[in-house]
């Protein structure tokens, strides 16, 4: 047992070394990504505009995005990620619990015209307030499976096991299910496509028998479950709900017709999709090529949701993807997650290991936490205000992922990787907002947009205590950046030294107490200290915006 455990441990880390270097002739996406305004030098950065509960008590929450575009513009933002625009199996839905991909808040179906997040109206008249404030609009694409359908079918299927999805555990027989999509409401228009069993894989429950499990559909015409899909649960093609079929020709026609039609409905400039890692893979590359395709959007944004800590799992999906999509940098949370548990004994300068921006910096977008981590959700994974505030300084100040600089020489200063911010923690609301975290996050909100330009020189040297330096350019001065993760450290005498370039002689003192200062000598080295809250910023004197 302990020689079949090794040789497949010796297999895995071969196949990872080898997918890491056929990475070498895979391009990074998103250089070939629209990620501001056209002609924009500034650092581009992305907000999640919602949270898992997120509603507005005085408007609709479109209405709400368009009252808040000009204040998010001045923070810096150059992309806003919405909420599924699409009409939810209820009212309340969020969109993830797809019903009708045309609606968008248009028609009467279930029980609304409107979605949780306004009307169609409304959601155009808030992607104009966004673009008309030099941002651009992101769709999140919820293209893996449908929910509530307007009746049931029977047809046949087998039961299989939910940890082996391979394994059947039943034989094959009639089942009744929630599979027929009419679209009363809509009558036909954008789409005439009405879905049957002949479009889905699988489902959760079968109404004859009154019981829950994994359904695989079979017929004459079904081809079972994609291989095209990540292998976890031997085979993960079915999530939830109603499972779509993206090998059926219909489905691919939809689809497809779909994704150019909300682009060019919404004036928006990418997706985030939903869900990769349950999707063929065929399909879904497809989709982003086509839509890529479509008349004035060569540059489309894409970032993929393929929720794993695990690099390894990642990469081959990045290589597979050939620079269509970029991805969450899910490692490079699950390390902040790590640290904001570990409190004092985490080591610091390892925070950027195993992370997808510190091995392919072109194809990560950074983040913090999201709908899905917050406390009490699916992927529940919350990073604490002891380390929230140290995690969005290192998406945020840095040009890239590489935690450590030979000789401390500069490394180029390209921004092509992305960062995206959460609303909870941007935005009061009832399920995970804190005060502290929110004004902080506004000043690097601000030190992002004014100062983080140019190459960067890292100084990774302590346990507790760790610092970067941003050069600056010829329009922006640079900035100085100590993070620290222990309270009990000593901040007069705990500090990092740093070279700051041509600033010699001259005086930094903090973006956030202009009171405390650091002098620069002849040299051009400091000795930066850290603060209380674990992120101190310094800046040229003078500098301040």
């Amino acid at each position: 047992m302990n020689f079949v455990y090794f040789s497949m441990s010796i297999y895995r880390q071969f196949r990872y070394w080898l997918d890491c270097l056929l990475l070498k002739w895979v391009p990074p996406s998103l250089p070939a990504m629209q990620l501001g305004p056209d002609g924009s030098s500034q650092n581009p950065t992305m907000v999640q505009f919602f949270t898992w509960d997120a509603r507005h008590p005085d408007m609709s929450w479109w209405e709400h995005l368009a009252k808040e575009a000009p204040r998010l513009a001045a923070l810096g933002f150059t992309q806003i990620w919405l909420p599924p625009p699409n009409k939810a199996m209820e009212q309340t839905g969020r969109g993830y619990d797809a019903y009708d991909l045309w609606d968008l808040g248009e028609f009467d179906q279930k029980g609304s015209v409107t979605t949780r997040w306004g009307t169609k109206e409304e959601l155009l008249r808030a992607c104009d307030a966004v673009r008309q404030c030099d941002m651009n609009v992101i769709i999140d694409a919820v293209l893996n499976h449908k929910l509530g359908a307007d009746r049931m079918e029977t047809f046949r299927a087998v039961r299989v096991d939910p940890l082996n999805r391979l394994k059947d555990i039943e034989s094959e027989r009639p089942v009744k299910g929630w599979t027929a999509f009419d679209f009363p409401g809509r009558l036909g228009k954008y789409s005439t496509m009405r879905w049957n069993f002949n479009h889905f894989t699988g489902l959760d429950w079968d109404e004859l028998a009154q019981t829950n499990g994994v359904f695989r559909i079979s017929s004459e015409r079904h081809k079972g479950w994609s291989k095209w899909v990540d292998t976890e649960n031997g085979n993960y093609d079915y999530l939830l709900g109603i499972d779509i079929d993206h090998r059926h020709s219909e489905v691919r026609n939809d689809l497809f017709s779909w994704g150019s039609w909300i682009l060019d409905t919404t004036g928006a400039c990418g997706f985030r999709l939903d869900a990769i890692k349950h999707m063929d893979r065929r399909f879904l590359l497809e989709f982003i090529q086509r839509t890529r395709n479509h008349a004035g959007k060569k540059q489309m944004f894409a970032v993929s949701e393929y929720w794993s800590a695990n690099l390894q799992l990642l990469i081959p999906y990045v290589r597979a993807f050939c620079g269509q999509t970029s991805f969450f940098d899910v490692p490079l949370h699950e390390n902040f997650y790590r640290a904001s548990k570990a409190g004092a004994s985490y080591d610091l300068r390892t925070i950027l290991d195993g992370s997808l921006v510190k091995l392919r910096p072109g194809d990560a977008v950074t983040f913090v936490d999201n709908h899905d981590t917050q406390v009490g959700q699916s992927l529940e994974s919350w990073v604490d205000t002891n380390f929230k505030a140290q995690a969005y300084a290192l998406i945020l100040l840095r040009p890239h992922g590489y935690p450590y600089v030979l000789s401390r020489q500069n490394v180029g200063s390209n921004e092509h990787h992305g960062r995206c911010v959460f609303y909870g923690d941007l935005y009061p609301n009832d399920e995970c907002y804190d005060d502290g975290t929110s004004r902080t996050l506004k000043q690097l909100l601000l030190a992002r947009k004014s100062f983080a330009y140019g190459p960067i020189v890292d100084y990774f040297e302590h346990r507790h205590c760790i610092g970067f330096v941003r050069m600056g350019d010829s329009t922006n001065a640079g900035c100085a950046v100590v993070l620290s993760n222990d309270p009990m450290l000593d901040l007069t005498t705990s500090k990092v030294r740093m070279n700051v370039g041509s600033h010699h002689g001259a005086m930094f003192c903090s973006l956030f107490d202009s009171n405390r200062t650091v002098p620069i000598d002849h040299n051009g080295w400091g000795a930066f200290p850290s603060s209380e809250n674990g992120v101190e910023v310094w800046i040229k004197t003078g500098e301040r915006q």
